[in-house]
């Protein structure tokens, strides 16, 4: 039974520590949400709320963008080097600005998945500076 006192999304219990573990399950959580959360039936096709809500125009666009800074917030507080960071923060503007065009962004956020992106650059920084959080994957 989930304990009602820790942070949840979508039903995931998202750990609260500061620690390197808890960090990666916390942007691997919310990569998943953003990205990958629902599939198009027929299709088979994942996608999260970056797509849904990005069809709200402009502020589809500034809320999602707020929540792939979070993991580009996390990474800070992992440690992660600042041209790391500013890599992070490029992949956000550009889906951003990407987002922004009727239509043609909308579709573009299927194929520009910044925030799985992102979730790729801080596996590799913690995969080689602490490999002890490191998830062997099916």
């Amino acid at each position: 039974m989930p304990d009602p006192e820790r942070p949840q999304t979508m039903g995931i219990v998202m750990p609260t520590g500061t620690d390197p573990l808890s960090i990666r399950q916390r942007v691997e959580a919310m990569e998943m949400l953003l990205e990958r959360s629902f599939r198009i039936p027929g299709v088979n096709l994942p996608i999260g709320l970056d797509s849904i809500i990005g069809l709200i125009p402009v502020l589809g666009d500034i809320v999602t963008a707020a929540m792939g800074a979070y993991i580009v917030w996390e990474g800070r507080n992992l440690g992660m080097p600042k041209w790391k960071l500013w890599h992070m923060s490029g992949n956000i503007l550009f889906d951003t600005a990407l987002g922004a065009v009727p239509l043609v962004g909308d579709a573009a956020d299927l194929l520009f998945r910044s925030n799985t992106r992102n979730l790729k650059i801080i596996k590799k920084h913690l995969d080689k500076h602490h490999p002890e959080t490191r998830v062997i994957e099916r």
